[in-house]
Formats: C-alpha cells, sequence, structure tokens
C-alpha cells in the first residue's frame, strides 16, 4: 500500500503524473464518442495531481536547500508543474473546454518521460543556484515562462485544429470543442506576451548580479538562455506587426517549444556546477 506519510519524493511525483494521464484519458474517452467530457470533474483530477507534484517537488526542493532545478529531471517536473499552475490559474478565464484535455496529456507525457530516464536524476548539480536568492528567482523565472510556452504551443496546435477544420467546411471531432479562430489567436498572444516578459524578467535578475561577478556567469547556459529569449522575442515581434500570423505563427510557436525543450539537456550538462550523486531515496520509486 502507498504510505503518503514516509514516501520518497518521486513516488509523490509518480501519482501526479498518474493522475494527469488518468485526466488524459477521462476526457479522451469522451471526445472519441463525440461527446463534451465534464470540465469540474478533469479539473479536479488535474488539481489532485497538481498537489501531490507539489508535494514532490517540495520534498526535493527541502532536501537540496533551494529550488529543485538540479538536473534535467528536475527541471522537466518543474516546466510541467508550472504548464498544470498555468492551466489551473487561467483555464477557467479563457474558457477553452479542450485546453485541460491538452495540457494533462502534456504533463502526463513530459511527466513519465522524465520519470522513466533514469539517467536523469542519477546526478545531481551541487550548489547550482548557490546563495544568491535572486538568482534562485532568476532560474525559476526562466523555467516558469517554459511552462508558459507549453500553454502557448498547445494553443498553437488548437489553434491549427480549428483552422484545418474551418479550410476543410467540417466542423467535427476537436474542432466542436474548440473556440473560435479570433479567440485562439488572441490567447496565443496573450500567452507570447506574458512567456517573453518572464523570461525578460529572468535574465534582467540574473544580469544584475552576473555584471557584479562575471565569474560565476554559465555561458553555455546563458548562451542557449538568450538563443531561447531571442526566437522568441523576435516572434512576439513579427507577431505585433502581423507580420507573422495564423498557421505559420501557430507551427512556429510549436517549433520554437520542442528547440526550448531540446535545451534542457545541454543547459544541466554544463561543466560548470559539479554533480553529486542523487541519495537513494531520490532513485526510489
Amino acid at each position: 500500500m502507498f504510505d503518503f506519510i514516509s514516501s520518497s519524493d518521486r513516488s509523490w511525483l509518480w501519482v501526479g503524473t498518474l493522475l494527469y494521464t488518468g485526466g488524459f484519458f477521462f476526457a479522451l474517452s469522451f471526445l472519441l464518442r463525440a461527446r463534451p467530457h465534464s470540465r469540474l470533474t478533469l479539473f479536479l483530477i488535474v488539481v489532485a495531481g497538481f498537489i501531490t507534484q507539489t508535494i514532490g517537488l517540495n520534498l526535493r526542493g527541502l532536501e537540496a536547500g533551494s529550488c529543485p532545478l538540479g538536473n534535467t529531471f528536475e527541471i522537466l517536473q518543474f516546466v510541467v508543474w508550472s504548464l498544470v499552475l498555468l492551466y489551473l490559474a487561467i483555464g477557467p478565464v479563457f474558457r477553452v473546454s479542450l485546453l485541460g484535455f491538452f495540457t494533462s496529456g502534456l504533463a502526463a507525457c513530459l511527466g513519465i518521460i522524465s520519470l522513466v530516464v533514469s539517467d536523469w536524476d542519477l546526478e545531481r548539480r551541487a550548489n547550482i543556484l548557490g546563495p544568491n536568492v535572486w538568482i534562485e528567482l532568476h532560474a525559476a523565472l526562466a523555467i516558469f515562462s517554459y511552462g508558459v510556452f507549453a500553454l502557448l504551443a498547445l494553443t498553437s496546435v488548437m489553434y491549427l485544429v480549428q483552422n484545418r477544420s474551418l479550410k476543410r467546411k467540417k466542423v467535427h471531432g476537436l474542432s466542436r470543442f474548440l473556440p473560435s479562430i479570433t479567440e485562439l489567436d488572441q490567447i496565443i498572444l496573450r500567452l507570447l506576451v506574458t512567456g517573453v516578459g518572464i523570461l525578460t524578467t529572468s535574465l534582467v535578475l540574473g544580469s544584475i548580479y552576473w555584471v557584479r561577478d562575471a565569474g560565476t556567469v554559465d555561458w553555455p547556459k546563458l548562451t542557449i538562455t538568450v538563443g531561447i529569449w531571442s526566437a522568441y522575442f523576435v516572434t512576439f515581434s513579427l507577431r505585433w506587426r502581423r507580420r507573422v500570423v495564423a498557421h505559420t505563427l501557430a507551427w512556429t510557436c510549436i517549433l520554437l517549444f520542442i528547440v526550448a525543450l531540446g535545451s534542457i539537456w545541454p543547459v544541466t550538462s554544463s561543466h560548470f556546477s559539479p554533480a553529486v550523486p542523487a541519495t537513494p531515496a531520490v532513485l526510489s520509486l
């Protein structure tokens, strides 16, 4: 029987991931029958997953003495946590019925991958954030912005589904439960502005500390992060001037998020922070 008192952090994270997976298949079972699912039920399932995942990440944070961003596993889990938090915060506002379906699906996928690939959690970076609270906030905001970009990518997928349906002049399947193209376009713009704003704030906070002590700068990590920021900022600028719109913008946001996810491993593999073995409790199920 699962012991909710003495269980390890990974056990809590597994339970959270399984709840996200359950929520996804719950909604999918209704969509396959062309019936609307209960948004409240799915919302509550995702809330339960979010709570258990938060407990798991909190246990890791207490052990590390800082925000749990010490390896690829922890960063992916934090991205999932950020994605779900955003859904819980803005999902009811946007009133997009399929947002919970797509969010739980991506959260389940990334969560399972991070938990199954054990090599990503074999080592942790020691003192990766250092003693400075602003550097910790910088790192947390940077990864949180990836959660925004994840939600942006999901909204872009919904845009492409709706756009394809309109071009074929057939409203069926998923498209029946999606907002209009105009509404999705506005949501994409808002998320793009939010993500770029948060990542910009993160870089500004980091630069305030780095200019005082250039020797602490992890140049490979900084280069990759600035590259991601530049790509999203250029995309935002082109969208604002309406140079990149419609399905081109949607595909760009999806591809940029894939690139952002792919950048996580080289960032955590930087040789500037010494690696330490994870504790046996961390590696247990």
